[in-house]
């Protein structure tokens, strides 16, 4: 999961046939802006290659109080848009911003796509997020996800440090079900409250998180 910036990665290969189906995560409307061609989802889309014992992981939550989310896709409280901006690193594709003022500690949206093992790992996807590292499970939104996978890094847009962040939730799926995804949240105040992260993600602003330097690391040494 990176910037939405040209690339030579290689296509990935996900097509209904790839992920085990069900009534949720079929196809839902999409949201203004969504791109022909890529699938849009409400809750994870899970890889017929993993085994029982991961999905089971995936379903299973290890605590007696896990923060559990609802989906409310499409996401009214963002928007995807076009960047404009030629000195932006994602200029002429899209980005993701608030269509109205998100408080500081508040989920924003799930990020949701391809769920899949090591074995269908994809190097040069610009949007794979890791989902579980001990089982070596990551979510790939190249070709079916939601908004989220719309967000950008915050490196050379403007603002020296994000204003979101990942972290790894449950979404409630129905029927007491509960499906392990990673969400976007709003960065919490700090311990000042006070200063830029005390005043949330104002209307109009992107959203906007950090890839790692890794990520980074790794896109210089393909150019």
């Amino acid at each position: 999961m990176g910037p939405k910036i040209a690339s030579s990665r290689k296509d990935t290969k996900v097509s209904k046939k790839d992920f085990k189906s069900n009534k949720t995560s079929s196809k839902a409307v999409s949201p203004k802006g969504w791109p022909s061609g890529i699938s849009y989802i409400r809750r994870p889309a899970y890889s017929k290659q993993l085994a029982p014992e991961v999905l089971t992981a995936l379903n299973t939550p290890a605590t007696t109080s896990p923060t559990i989310i609802k989906s409310a896709a499409p996401y009214s409280n963002v928007r995807i848009t076009p960047i404009s901006s030629p000195t932006h690193p994602a200029h002429n594709q899209h980005g993701l911003f608030a269509a109205q003022s998100l408080q500081p500690n508040t989920l924003i949206l799930p990020y949701l796509g391809y769920v899949h093992g090591k074995a269908e790992e994809d190097p040069a996807s610009d949007y794979d997020l890791s989902l579980d590292r001990e089982l070596g499970i990551g979510v790939d939104a190249t070709r079916i996800g939601n908004e989220a996978r719309f967000i950008n890094d915050y490196r050379g847009v403007g603002p020296p440090v994000p204003n979101a962040e990942f972290r790894g939730v449950w979404l409630d799926v129905g029927g007491g079900a509960v499906e392990k995804v990673m969400a976007v949240y709003v960065l919490s105040a700090g311990k000042s409250g006070k200063g830029a992260r005390a005043r949330g993600i104002k209307s109009g602003e992107e959203v906007l998180v950090s890839y790692g330097k890794g990520f980074w690391d790794e896109r210089k040494g393909e150019e």
